[in-house]
């Protein structure tokens, strides 16, 4: 497989990004748990309550991990340069992070930010893969 080779970073970003998603679940998991919350019902909508917090990290995460995936594959196989790529992935991985940590501590001017640094992160990633096919 020498042709992932130069993507090396990229795939380790996406398995960071699983270990985002495991460490996510675990977290919203034992919030729940210790909130005593009731599995199936819905929780309060209240941006001050934890794991309401926690779940939505979740779920934002969960909402653009798609899109990574496609737009990493589209650009990997279209031979784009390695190099930007992988700074990409980086930059989106950072962003999410960033997310997480600031939902979780409820930072909600930085969520923001980082929410948008992830965005750039993919948009980066698709700018490298499109420009092969320009």
């Amino acid at each position: 497989m020498e042709f992932i080779e130069p993507y090396n970073i990229t795939v380790l970003v996406m398995g960071l990004s699983g270990l985002t998603f495991f460490v996510q679940l675990l977290v919203a998991d034992v919030v729940g748990i210790k909130s005593r919350h009731i599995p199936g019902y819905s929780i309060e909508s209240n941006h001050n309550n934890l794991h309401f917090r926690s779940t939505r990290a979740l779920s934002n995460t969960n909402e653009s991990v798609a899109i990574f995936i496609l737009l990493v594959c589209f650009s990997i196989l279209s031979s784009a340069n390695a190099n930007y790529l992988n700074i990409s992935a980086i930059v989106y991985l950072v962003g999410r992070i960033g997310h997480m940590l600031c939902y979780y501590l409820n930072l909600k001017l930085l969520r923001s930010i980082s929410f948008g640094v992830s965005l750039l992160g993919l948009a980066a990633i698709f700018i490298v893969g499109i420009i092969e096919w320009l």
